[in-house]
């Protein structure tokens, strides 16, 4: 009986997801799409530098002004290119002649042919180096030239709400090109349920909530901090909850730290290869108090954690024999308090790495040892 409810619970809930997989927001209106995982790889782009009293909302609009471009989407039709759409872009770095952009994969995607406009009007066709559906970011390569500058980042770690925040981008097209929009970070981790193409629900992704204003184009586009760099990449907006009610303010942001792993993976391999362990899950506070204690059976200063909910045939997870309702609780020695947490730990490794996971098993903690060699390609 207890069982049931949970089950129904779990089946139910909008969060129930498998490490892995790309979105869309689940159950709500939006303007743009997707995505994150997040992990931690610095380059010699991204730096971070402490906001002091001079840094203003117009020098940091001045800094990275010309490194933020229009991005658009050429389909074909028959022997000739028609426009399909038009996001924004950023770029990151200049090397060996060439500009490289960052901007999100939704933007260009299907794309026959992609074009950049620059902050000074020029127009310069781009060749796409890689692109990844899960985290929803693209890289893009185009010819060097003295209309482009690159932004640096900054460490998404050490944001904090009510820090103010700048999003920069083409709202509505190329006609509203570098428009700058201002606000604060609402949350610097928020969990957003997510959907593949196939409505195969996969739990969520972690993206950093702002009220800058953000609008169709502006996708692909910065969000900075008052010292110029780039701290998120926008990504989505919400514009009605899933009980139909108009919301504003609600914008999302791939956090930056995660945008450096992906684009240096894309620039290097042109896609990314990821671990996972084949499970699918909820978050333990989800599950309401007297169902862990009667079901889950969870000693109660157990407060955070992750209820696996499914475990697939033949995972690493499987292999490992971790069952439906254990409650995974660290990772390497780190607290997992949801499963954003999981996710965010789990893919800082790659495919052939071992983690330990620790979880409990009814009132029994336990610890064992996983091979990451299961897989997800974008």
């Amino acid at each position: 009986m207890m069982e049931s409810k949970l089950t129904k619970l779990i089946l139910a809930g909008a969060f129930a997801g498998l490490i892995g997989g790309s979105a869309v927001l689940a159950g709500q209106e939006i303007y743009q799409n997707y995505q994150v995982t997040h992990s931690k790889v610095l380059t010699e782009a991204n730096t971070t530098k402490k906001l002091n009293s001079s840094d203003t909302a117009s020098s940091a609009y001045t800094k990275v002004a010309n490194a933020v471009v229009s991005v658009i989407n050429f389909k074909k039709s028959g022997t000739t290119f028609t426009e399909s759409s038009e996001g924004s872009g950023v770029v990151y770095k200049k090397a060996n002649g060439s500009a490289f952009i960052v901007t999100n994969n939704h933007v260009i995607d299907g794309a026959a042919k992609i074009q950049i406009i620059t902050n000074n009007s020029k127009t310069v066709v781009a060749d796409l180096v890689g692109k990844d559906s899960l985290t929803d970011l693209a890289v893009l390569k185009v010819a060097d030239s003295d209309d482009l500058s690159a932004a640096s980042f900054g460490d998404s770690e050490k944001i904090a709400v009510g820090q103010k925040v700048l999003a920069i981008g083409s709202p509505l097209g190329s006609e509203y090109a570098s428009s700058v929009t201002e606000g604060i970070i609402s949350a610097t981790k928020r969990l957003v349920s997510s959907e593949d193409t196939s409505n195969a629900n996969y739990g969520g992704s972690t993206v950093i909530q702002t009220d800058a204003a953000i609008n169709p184009g502006n996708s692909g586009g910065p969000l900075i901090n008052l010292a110029g760099q780039i701290i998120g990449i926008n990504s989505m907006k919400l514009s009605s909850s899933s009980s139909g009610t108009a919301v504003e303010g609600i914008g999302f942001a791939i956090p930056s730290d995660q945008v450096v792993n992906i684009v240096n993976k894309l620039v290097k391999y042109g896609k990314v290869t990821r671990p996972a362990l084949g499970i699918s899950m909820i978050n333990l506070l989800q599950v309401p108090a007297d169902e862990q204690k009667s079901t889950l059976k969870v000693p109660t200063d157990v407060s955070g954690g992750v209820v696996v909910y499914k475990v697939n045939d033949g995972s690493p997870a499987d292999k490992a024999s971790l069952k439906k309702y254990d409650v995974i609780v660290g990772i390497d020695g780190k607290n997992v308090s949801t499963q954003a947490d999981l996710r965010e730990k789990l893919y800082t490794h790659k495919v052939g790495d071992k983690v330990k996971l620790t979880y409990y098993r009814g009132s029994e903690k336990k610890t064992v040892t996983i091979k990451l060699n299961q897989t997800l390609q974008s």
